[in-house]
């Protein structure tokens, strides 16, 4: 479908409240503007290819909204000003019309809606009021338009709007509704007899007289046209409420689109793609309005009354227009885009995806363009070309959820307009999502309510779209959708900062918010929301206290040392996945890493911010620690998730092991449709289980678990590391990533004649009871010189006794050896693998 329109921007103005008025919350009152952004989202999802789109609401500077429509260049106010119009293209014009979803604008709207109205929002909730639009409704609209398109004139517009709507409820006062309006605006005589008894069936002024669209289609002059016009259904699919235009086709020729033919390739793209890129190459909504004198300031002086009572009153300024409705439609030029975009090919519009890694699409901007994907995030967000091909390339690959290739992309980065649509994929999120919301009963009072209305003003209430009336409603249904439907879990605090995110991108479609948060629940925070859930919480940080002293031993042995253990400042981290701590703009970069790893990935997160405030940490004492989380310090979210990845891929995978996490499903294809998906560690981690499930880590007790420093690791991860090669189920199923090789040195602290009758290839000998000195250093000696120079890879120590292993590589982490870990059973294990060497005898 070619989106054939242009970009027109209007403005007007919120009535401001008064700043001493709180609400029965005691909480000052939300301004009207932000009421309407919230009640303005659901006007985005109507589409209809005979209706004008609303793409986008802003607010400006007092009280000021500026609105962006899609205008179509053939709408009726063109042909209302054209002398002569034969009466099929009229007939064919109202035919168009008829359709139940038809919002009208206020001169055209029936009385019985002026009367009425639709429904009103109070603080903090939604009353409904019966719906008076219908299909009656519409046909006094079309009765309306069609009498300007017949008289060639706008009806009503030398009047106020106010004046406007209450003429036309007193029109049910007149006998002859036609010829009044006809009379009034000197056109009686221009209207021939057959055209007014049609417009007087239109304007019946009681709705009950007034005919239905499918009687009035019935009349003579629409003979031959009905037709030609069959009723408009919405397509259905996974993502119903957020619609996009269908796919595009490739052609059958795709060299033709690098004939540099002149082809608009830009208007193939959907209205809300052309306005985010028209914003990205400097599209300006407040200073376009500006420029056409539909914004107008004054001197903040000029403004003052001339005389105050003392009651506050205020006399001698009149109103400022400018604060007065002005209905004008500015269009937005889009020569600057056009500009922009000249020299991106056909080609970038029809990414090919058959390669693995298809990346950016060839043309003749290419090079630029891989350049470009270089550079750091934030400007690459930005970036008008690279943007459109990110955008084309996701559109294609979220037509297809199987498509292998929409993870792979989203390593490179999301591009920000499909962000939504981009993690419900990550996400596994399938089905009738839309039914399954729907079944869920979202209105039958339950205890939890209360904890729900008391969280909700507080959660990221900075965001004007999440704090407004129609954000709380929507936080409301979706957060007492998910307690609904899943009974063995509790409500914590902290859900509804979970919730925050999905709700924003999913604004319009409350069951994809929800069916992200109901798949991203059990994947990262598994029990987490258990009645009592101390246990699960104690294990994971006890798991972090040793992530940071596999990844960073003298932080860990300062942080130890002064008693700042993560349960004084990582436990709301991890029970809301970093959003309590960040806001949704650094959230949104962070989340596109964390879906595409598995549910280890967060240990790094919180690693790489630790590692950020390292220095001031160290320099530090208990108090000064607990001041400086309290208002956390800027972290550079980039540079986190840079960091986090490489602290990710360092990390063996059983090393993260926890008894409470969700069980890993076996991957079908390789790729894992319909479930969560992790691609940062199925470089690495996540390679196919081992037939011998004998060789998995083993569950520790969780005080057992908080006597080890290290970490353990299975022998799976062992062999791999150690690249051992004896069976065939035992060679490594997966290749390492080229930028990262993982270098090992296993550390056997067994009696030499133990480590003589057999141990791991390349693996040192240094025997635990003379490792070490009186005074705590190791003794000096081949092995632990050989030790020293591998600080920094992983080393995994090797025993017979666990305790002897673990407090071996304690001693090794307080010597401040990064990347210490503990084999997990033994060298008990790794006997029945076959995989020991035995050395050979001197001759």
């Amino acid at each position: 479908m070619i989106w054939c329109a242009e970009l027109g921007a209007f403005t007007f103005f919120a009535s401001p409240l008064p700043h001493d008025v709180c609400g029965s919350n005691g909480l000052p009152l939300t301004p009207n503007s932000i009421k309407i952004l919230g009640r303005f989202q659901i006007l985005k999802t109507i589409t209809h290819p005979r209706l004008c789109q609303y793409v986008d609401i802003s607010r400006g500077k007092h009280e000021s909204l500026n609105s962006v429509i899609c205008r179509l260049y053939n709408g009726f106010c063109s042909l209302i000003h054209n002398s002569y119009l034969e009466w099929v293209t009229l007939s064919r014009r109202c035919v168009s019309l008829f359709s139940p979803s038809c919002h009208r604008y206020p001169s055209y709207l029936a009385p019985e809606v002026i009367a009425q109205g639709s429904f009103y929002l109070s603080e903090g909730s939604v009353v409904e009021a019966p719906l008076p639009s219908g299909p009656k409704a519409d046909v006094w609209s079309v009765g309306m338009l069609l009498f300007e398109l017949c008289a060639g004139r706008q009806l009503l517009q030398n009047i106020e709007i106010s004046e406007r709507l209450k003429f036309i409820i007193t029109l049910g006062c007149m006998d002859d509704i036609v010829t009044v309006l006809a009379e009034e605006h000197g056109c009686l005589d221009e209207l021939p007899d057959n055209v007014q008894t049609l417009l007087r069936r239109c304007l019946m002024f009681p709705p009950s007289k007034r005919p239905t669209p499918a009687q009035l289609l019935e009349e003579p002059v629409f003979v031959g046209v009905a037709s030609l016009y069959p009723a408009y259904q919405n397509p259905v699919s996974l993502f119903s409420s957020s619609p996009r235009c269908a796919h595009l086709e490739l052609p059958e020729d795709l060299n033709e689109l690098c004939k540099g033919d002149g082809q608009d390739y830009l208007s193939e793209r959907t209205v809300d793609e052309v306005y985010h890129l028209w914003c990205l190459a400097g599209g300006d909504l407040e200073k376009e309005l500006t420029n056409k004198d539909i914004i107008q300031s004054k001197p903040p002086v000029c403004t003052l009354p001339n005389f105050i009572f003392e009651d506050g009153e205020s006399f001698g300024q009149s109103r400022d227009r400018s604060f007065l409705l002005d209905d004008t439609t500015v269009t937005l030029s889009l020569c600057q885009l056009r500009n922009r975009l000249r020299d991106v090919t056909g080609e970038a519009y029809y990414p090919l995806l058959e390669d693995e890694h298809c990346g950016l699409p060839q043309s003749n901007s290419s090079t630029e363009l891989s350049a470009a994907s270089n550079l750091p995030l934030i400007i690459r967000e930005r970036d008008t070309e690279y943007q459109l091909t990110r955008i084309v390339l996701f559109d294609r690959l979220l037509a297809n959820p199987r498509e292998r290739n929409c993870p792979l992309e989203a390593r490179v980065d999301v591009p920000p307009l499909l962000r939504g649509l981009a993690w419900a994929t990550l996400l596994g999120v399938e089905g009738d999502i839309q039914a399954k919301y729907d079944a869920i009963d979202k209105d039958t009072a339950i205890p939890t309510d209360r904890q729900i209305e008391v969280d909700i003003p507080r959660c990221h209430q900075y965001d004007e779209l999440l704090s407004s009336p129609q954000g709380h409603v929507k936080f409301r249904r979706v957060l007492k959708a998910w307690v609904v439907s899943h009974p063995d879990l509790v409500y914590w605090q902290g859900l509804d900062s979970l919730c925050a995110p999905f709700l924003y991108l999913n604004f319009n479609n409350e069951a994809l918010a929800y069916a992200c948060m109901s798949a991203f629940i059990p994947k990262y925070l598994y029990d987490f929301f258990l009645k009592d859930n101390s246990h699960v919480i104690q294990e994971y940080l006890t798991v972090f206290s040793q992530m940071i002293a596999f990844h960073d031993p003298e932080l860990s042995n300062h942080l130890n040392e002064i008693g700042f253990i993560p349960d004084l400042y990582a436990i709301p981290w991890f029970l809301t996945m970093f959003t309590h701590v960040f806001p949704l703009h650094k959230i949104f970069h962070l989340w596109d890493t964390l879906l595409l790893g598995n549910s280890s990935f967060p240990f790094c997160i919180g690693v790489a911010i630790l590692q950020q405030l390292r220095d001031r940490l160290l320099a530090n004492g208990f108090n000064e620690c607990i001041l400086l989380f309290s208002d956390l310090p800027e972290i550079d979210i980039e540079r986190c998730v840079r960091e986090s990845i490489s602290l990710f891929c360092w990390t063996p995978k059983s090393a993260t092991f926890r008894q409470h996490a969700q069980t890993a499903k076996p991957l079908s294809d390789g790729i894992g449709i319909g479930r969560p998906l992790a691609y940062y560690s199925s470089d690495y981690h996540d390679y196919p289980d081992l037939p011998n499930t004998d060789l998995s880590r083993e569950p520790l007790k969780l005080s057992e678990l908080k006597a080890e420093v290290s970490p353990r690791i299975s022998s799976e991860d062992l062999i791999d590391l150690c690249e051992l090669t004896g069976p065939a189920h035992f060679k490594t199923p997966v290749k390492r990533p080229k930028t990262v090789k993982t270098k090992i040195l296993a550390v056997d602290i067994r009696s030499a004649e133990d480590f003589g009758r057999g141990h791991v290839q390349g693996s040192v000998n240094i025997p635990y009871g003379s490792a070490c000195t009186p005074d705590g250093e190791l003794l000096q000696c081949p092995a632990t010189h050989l030790l020293a120079t591998h600080k920094g890879r992983v080393i995994v120590v090797l025993s017979n006794i666990m305790k002897n292993a673990a407090t071996f590589a304690a001693h090794l982490v307080k010597l401040n050896y990064p990347r210490v870990c503990v084999l997990d059973g033994g060298m008990n294990k790794m006997k029945s693998t076959g995989l020991l060497t035995v050395p050979s005898p001197q001759i």
